[in-house]
């Protein structure tokens, strides 16, 4: 998502805040859709970060910003191409669309850092710009295993070596 240059740095914040809810919301509703346990493990995973993300932003806005109530926007379009996603998408169109939307973060968090005055809100933008980045590969090797292997979400264990047999003792 990009960073309206027009945005004050405590509405920044409110927009990063906001984010990472929809973020959190939007991943524990592809985990509900997912039977696979190592992939659960990742989303809840995932689910956690965001949620931790929220914290540190609201910790961050309470301390920069102690005369300003937090005024969270509405939802945001952070999924790309949110529009098209239903209940009906796919397993694999959904973790595209979370992709996206790490790219998205990504880019939001290192333009946000800017904006701030202190170099400790600067510091804190920028590790988010890296945690983004490594869920952008994380989701990305997921998308290359539902590539590879469409059923890998729907199985509750998944065993590549099932159909091979034991040799020795």
């Amino acid at each position: 998502m990009a960073l309206d240059a027009r945005l004050k740095p405590n509405e920044v914040l409110a927009v990063a805040v906001r984010s990472e809810i929809d973020a959190a919301d939007f991943y524990e509703g592809l985990l509900a859709r997912v039977k696979n346990i190592l992939l659960q493990q990742k989303l809840s995973f995932l689910v956690l970060e965001e949620k931790k993300h929220r914290k540190i932003l609201e910790r961050l806005h309470a301390q920069r910003f102690p005369d300003r109530g937090l005024t969270l926007p509405g939802k945001l379009a952070r999924l790309v191409p949110a529009a098209k996603l239903d209940d009906k998408s796919s397993v694999l169109e959904l973790f595209q669309a979370a992709l996206a939307a790490e790219k998205r973060a990504e880019e939001f968090y290192r333009g946000a850092g800017g904006t701030m005055a202190d170099s400790e809100s600067r510091k804190i933008l920028e590790y988010l710009t890296r945690v983004e980045r490594s869920h952008y590969f994380m989701v990305r090797s997921e998308i290359d295993l539902l590539g590879r292997f469409p059923d890998y979400y729907d199985v509750e264990d998944f065993h590549l070596g099932q159909d091979l047999f034991h040799i020795g003792p």
